[in-house]
């Protein structure tokens, strides 16, 4: 596992881009998605053998490590549930502000465990 202190505190390191160290990682994080992890990795190996590509399950890969990343960071993790909290507000200036803070909290998850 790997960290990057740059980003305050972090609950665990992150983890290697590899199936069990993002399970293993989770377990810690997120355990309630343990089940969910399962099944979008089964899917993901499914079609990387029916479509003949690596792509599905680099896919796979990425947004677990991308939402690993988020829970792993309280601050992205908080900044994450205000957005969403918010994506249904009656005010669609409120609404569209949490899509874009919603957007932002992906991106900047996504290229950090990319990065």
């Amino acid at each position: 596992m790997s960290t990057q202190a740059d980003h305050g505190h972090e609950l665990i390191p992150r983890p290697e881009q590899t199936p069990d160290a993002l399970r293993t990682a989770l377990a810690v994080v997120d355990p309630g998605r343990l089940e969910e992890m399962q099944a979008t990795k089964d899917g993901a190996f499914a079609k990387a053998v029916e479509w003949q590509s690596l792509s599905p399950v680099r896919g796979w890969v990425l947004t677990w490590a991308r939402d690993i990343e988020i829970a792993r960071r309280p601050d992205l993790s908080s900044r994450l549930a205000h957005a969403q909290s918010r994506l249904e507000d009656e005010d669609p200036v409120t609404a569209q502000e949490a899509l874009r803070e919603l957007g932002a909290v992906l991106d900047e998850a996504m290229e950090a465990v990319r990065g």
